[in-house]
């Protein structure tokens, strides 16, 4: 038999999850802020988009290029939108993603 070349740190071997630095903290309250605040846009784009927001004129404008560009118009509007405060749904998806996540520990 054969001795492993690493051995398993005695934490992970036990099968507990590696401990938490104060940095990692603070990088998964950035990566819950972005993914909030991105789910915030593409709620905005859709609501945009129902509104009529990025739709074709008929009159004096439109055709397929301006419908190609539409739907990025709108995306880059409610991302604008979401950066100036938005509605709250990032702030408030934000703290109940951090919330659950402090409950589960």
């Amino acid at each position: 038999m054969t001795t492993p070349l690493i051995s398993p740190h005695p934490l992970l071997a036990a099968g507990a999850p590696p401990p938490k630095s104060p940095l990692s903290s603070a990088r998964t309250d950035d990566e819950l802020r972005a993914a909030a605040a991105e789910f915030e846009t593409q709620f905005l784009s859709e609501m945009l988009t129902h509104a009529g927001f990025g739709k074709a004129r008929t009159e004096m404008g439109g055709g397929p290029g301006e419908d190609a560009f539409a739907s990025m118009l709108v995306r880059e509007q409610a991302r604008l939108m979401t950066e100036a405060g938005g509605i709250g749904l990032a702030e408030r998806l934000f703290e109940a993603l951090k919330a659950g996540m402090n409950h589960g520990n």
